[in-house]
């Protein structure tokens, strides 16, 4: 049974004990890159067809290919507008110079004459024995697809105002239909000879017929431009929708004709692509049968796709017969530019994604995974043709033809063949173990290199010797962070399942991120109220002659000062490798020098104290966090955090008070109050147990350790009265005193 890659992955992050890296499968495969191989559906790695290019120009982009009846190649170019012919030995001769920049559009009559489409200022050329006419003028921008039908008429399809042009003769054009789109991006013909068209910004396929012309919505997209349109003989239709490359190209001639006087335009369109599931509100698709056509704006650069992360960027559809739609293929990273219909049980199509070739049997209930049966590593690929050779790549920068063989050709490209892993992050400095695999053939050699930078360069290793012995593949290359493998393929019948490589992580030192002290109620007490808090109270009873006396009587009931108060420290802490953490708790008073082990070997991370096991003063806590739990202790590492001074004070202030004294109507008591750990805060006063009512010290500032109070009451009225006066300090201890006024 084979074990996902994320699964591998996911052991890798816990403890510095060995970790596996394994790739299998055929989504694991598919992020390395490959060269002379195929990937199958089945997620094995084989030998694939050759590889050959057959042509290479000057020329920056290959926009467009039409094969002519004698195996000729007619290739549409860019940056300068050249249309060059291949012939069937490879041999490249520009046969037309165009005027315009682009050749987004070729096309082929049944007598071999070819038929070029230029743009921006969109023409029509004829071609024939190295001579070239203008044929017809749409009018149009641009021009993307040309198509001849079986009668010989040629259909046209342009931008910007997405109309499609009927010609049967030179001069002799007319609109044929309007698509109320803003581009018309590729054109075929189905088996019944009903023309297709895609369009943008809209994604929309359309079956249009009859005269004056009709058109049918074969299918809405939800992405913007169907790119590519294949017509099967049973009836099927295949059509590929991505959202991107008309900006790409409309920005190359944009860019080709700045030094031209005439401005170039483009599209004003605003192309969004959007999931279901995201949130986003995208605007209401216009109804092509309604919607005017676009007009065009003026503007100086052409439009983009807005590309959200997480949906799909392409897609390939498969409409049946009776207008019912399949999806036979999304990707969230790849761009389907191109389709080729090679048989009836193979439909193959092109991805920009390192110019990669998919093979899928449409008929089948697994036609969903396509083998990837060549990778051109060109980031550039944007046409794919099948002939009777193989498959035909075009691709860009520069443009170059290339072709791959049939199976036939495996035999030969046994000695170019290799596979190039991702590269995997072990989270720390590793040292590597063995490299192991499982497969079935003779002829495949692997070979790995390291580093600490996230990407291979040239302060990586070398590759290593190679490893083609099972019982001798332990790696050579250095302990580093970073691992690279690379399989080179010798073998004719050489197949790869999976490929591991065991590991053994530096162990990290967990952080100690913070430590927070604070007070808390035990869980055998009550909850404290503010005026019962820890307190003292001093009390005198004065008479009107201002004789202190002590009343006489019964015993008096005590009433029990709560308790119970407890001290937290708690701390926060982790491990780069998710390990299990224990603790060790320190504590020193500022005037000590030793650290006190308060608890060792503790998981959780907190620890409660009584409030008053510590005297008075300033206190530092230390926690020493172990990862030791999950390493041996000689690869065990740990880290420690020492806490900012914290203090400790149970004592209440003193307070003290005068005998009162008479100012006019007034009352004043002079309180003095002291505190012997730390600075007051707060004084206030309450008269017969009503609102207390807040004092400010004698100097203005209540923030030293001793202050002066004068509490003055206006007004008191003539009797008997109570009268409390509570201090606070900075550690939120009361302390209280009482004067009783006859």
């Amino acid at each position: 049974m084979r074990v996902p890659c994320l699964l591998a992955a996911a052991l890798s992050l816990h403890a510095a004990t060995t970790a596996t890296w394994e790739l299998n499968g055929y989504r694991d495969f598919l992020r390395g890159r490959t060269s002379g191989l195929s990937i199958t559906r089945d997620g094995r790695l084989t030998l694939g067809p050759r590889l050959d290019t057959v042509f290479s120009s000057d020329q920056a982009q290959i926009w467009s290919v039409a094969a002519a009846p004698d195996g000729s190649l007619y290739l549409g170019t860019g940056n300068r507008g050249r249309l060059i012919k291949v012939d069937a030995a490879g041999q490249g001769t520009t046969i037309w110079n165009s005027d315009e920049p682009e050749i987004f559009a070729v096309a082929v009559d049944r007598a071999g004459v070819v038929y070029a489409g230029t743009s921006p200022d969109g023409k029509i050329y004829r071609i024939e024995n190295g001579r070239a006419t203008e044929y017809f003028a749409p009018g149009e921008r641009y021009i993307w697809a040309l198509a001849f039908a079986p009668d010989g008429a040629l259909y046209v399809a342009t931008g910007q105002q997405g109309k499609i042009f009927k010609v049967t003769g030179p001069g002799r054009g007319a609109v044929y239909y309007e698509t109320a789109q803003s581009h018309v991006t590729a054109l075929a013909f189905d088996r019944e000879s009903r023309l297709l068209a895609g369009s943008e910004p809209n994604g929309i396929l359309y079956r249009i017929t009859g005269s004056p012309a009709r058109g049918f919505v074969l299918y809405d997209a939800n992405l913007p431009e169907i790119r590519a349109i294949v017509a099967a003989a049973d009836g099927s239709i295949y059509a590929a929708a991505l959202g991107g490359s008309l900006a790409k190209k409309t920005s190359a001639a944009s860019s080709s004709s700045s030094t031209s006087s005439t401005m170039v335009t483009a599209p004003a369109t605003s192309i969004t692509v959007t999931d279901a599931q995201s949130g986003l509100n995208p605007a209401p698709k216009p109804d092509p049968a309604r919607t005017a056509p676009a007009a065009s704006s003026p503007i100086s650069a052409p439009s983009t796709a807005t590309e959200v992360s997480g949906v799909e960027k392409s897609a390939l559809y498969k409409i049946l017969p009776d207008n019912t739609v399949e999806t036979l293929w999304t990707s969230k990273e790849e761009n389907v530019y191109d389709i080729a219909a090679e048989s009836a049980s193979a439909l193959t199509f092109l991805t920009d994604a390192q110019g990669r070739v998919y093979r899928l049997d449409p008929r089948s209930d697994r036609s969903h995974e396509a083998t990837l049966i060549t990778q051109t590593n060109e980031s550039d690929a944007t046409r794919l043709t099948a002939s009777a050779k193989g498959l035909l790549i075009a691709s860009g920068n520069p443009g170059k033809m290339l072709l791959a063989a049939g199976p036939s050709a495996a035999n030969s490209s046994a000695n170019s063949a290799w596979f190039e892993s991702p590269v995997h992050d072990s989270g720390a400095v590793a040292r590597w173990g063995r490299l192991t695999w499982v497969g079935s053939g003779q002829g495949v050699a692997f070979k790995t290199r390291s580093g600490n930078s996230a990407r291979p360069d040239a302060t990586w290793s070398d590759w290593s010797d190679p490893i083609s012995d099972p019982a001798k593949s332990l790696i050579g290359s250095p302990n580093a962070r970073y691992l690279q493998w690379r399989a080179d393929f010798a073998g004719v019948d050489t197949e790869i399942d999976s490929v591991s490589i065991a590991y053994l992580p530096q162990n990290t030192a967990p952080a100690v991120r913070s430590i927070t002290v604070s007070s808390q109620a035990s869980a055998s007490s009550t909850a404290k109220t503010t005026a019962s808090a820890t307190s003292s109270a001093y009390s005198i009873t004065v008479t009107d002659g201002g004789d202190a006396t002590t009343p006489a009587g019964t015993q008096s009931q005590t009433l029990a000062r709560p308790g119970g108060q407890q001290m937290a420290i708690t701390w926060q802490a982790d491990d780069p490798e998710g390990d299990k953490l224990s603790y060790s708790l320190y504590f020193r008073g500022e005037d000590q020098r030793e650290w006190k082990l308060l608890r060792d070997d503790l998981t959780d991370n907190k620890y409660t104290l009584e409030d008053d096991v510590l005297a008075d003063g300033r206190y530092f806590f230390r926690v020493v966090a172990s990862d030791k739990l999950s390493n041996p202790a000689a690869q065990a590492r740990q880290a420690e955090l020492v806490s900012p001074p914290v203090l400790i004070d149970n004592t209440p202030p003193a307070v003290r008070t005068a005998a009162p004294r008479r100012n006019g109507n007034a009352l004043e008591i002079d309180v003095d109050a002291e505190d012997r750990g730390s600075s007051l805060r707060r004084c206030e006063y309450s008269v017969d147990a009503r609102p207390w009512q807040p004092v400010e010290a004698a100097d203005g500032v209540t923030d030293s350790p001793g202050e002066r109070f004068l509490v003055r009451i206006a007004d008191l009225a003539p009797g008997e009265h109570l009268i409390v006066i509570r201090a606070y300090d900075a550690a939120g201890n009361a302390g209280l005193a009482k004067v009783v006024i006859r």
